[in-house]
């Protein structure tokens, strides 16, 4: 019959175990939501708002399968009080995010905040990219409204934006729409997969209260005149 391990093996085995579960519980702390949807507000619950509830309801319901105890989305709307330090709840948010949906309407690139939110993920990715190889980039940029000269060039040139200029008011549900659900699932892929990479590779004991976001970024670009020539 085989000797039974010595009960100081086994506690030191058993404190092992232990220790490493709360290194991995401390570590996973870091990671609340599946991705930070950044967009610029609207001054009427319109197109802006009918487009955020569809696209969240759509990715929630195709992420939700992928995660452990982590909500899907942050959307400050939903998570943000009265009495919250603005700044700092979206900067730790952030940091906790594994992802950023960039929802692109020509209002995204003239509003100071937005821009800071760009950057703060920017950051955020290039710190990241120090722990492990990036899989993609971490902005994923959705065109609801294009712009009628062109789009800027921090999204134009992103390797992998979805274009849903198409949604309407009519549209409705999207997370069975023939047309826009091939992009939600290649969203959603992307963001699964940075999220595995995070899981495995986030430094234990890593502070999103440390976080901070930058200060507001330059115009991203000059535009022409598009006003109509005068008579």
């Amino acid at each position: 019959m085989r000797a039974r391990p010595p009960l100081s093996r086994l506690l030191k085995s058993t404190g092992r175990a232990h220790e490493w579960d709360h290194r991995r519980r401390e570590a996973d702390m870091a990671i609340r939501y599946g991705c930070f949807f950044s967009y610029a507000h609207g001054r009427r619950d319109g197109l802006m708002n009918a487009f955020k509830i569809a696209l969240s309801d759509a990715i929630r319901c195709y992420l939700e399968p992928y995660f452990d105890n982590e909500d899907e989305l942050f959307i400050d709307t939903e998570q943000l009080g009265g009495g919250d330090d603005i700044d700092r709840r979206i900067a730790r948010a952030l940091c906790e995010s594994v992802t950023m949906i960039l929802i692109y309407t020509p209002k995204y690139e003239a509003h100071g905040y937005t821009r800071r939110e760009f950057a703060a993920m920017q950051a955020i990715e290039a710190e990241r990219s120090r722990w492990y190889t990036m899989p993609s980039h971490l902005i994923i940029p959705v065109i609801m409204t294009m712009h009628p000269a062109r789009l800027p060039p921090q999204i134009a040139a992103s390797s992998f934006y979805v274009d849903f200029s198409h949604f309407t008011m009519a549209t409705g549900d999207l997370k069975s729409h023939p047309e826009f659900l091939p992009d939600i699932k290649k969203i959603v892929n992307r963001i699964v997969i940075q999220y595995e990479c995070l899981k495995k590779y986030i430094p234990v004991g890593h502070d999103c209260n440390q976080f901070v976001l930058p200060d507001v970024p330059p115009v991203w670009r000059d535009l022409p005149d598009l006003t109509f020539p005068k008579k």
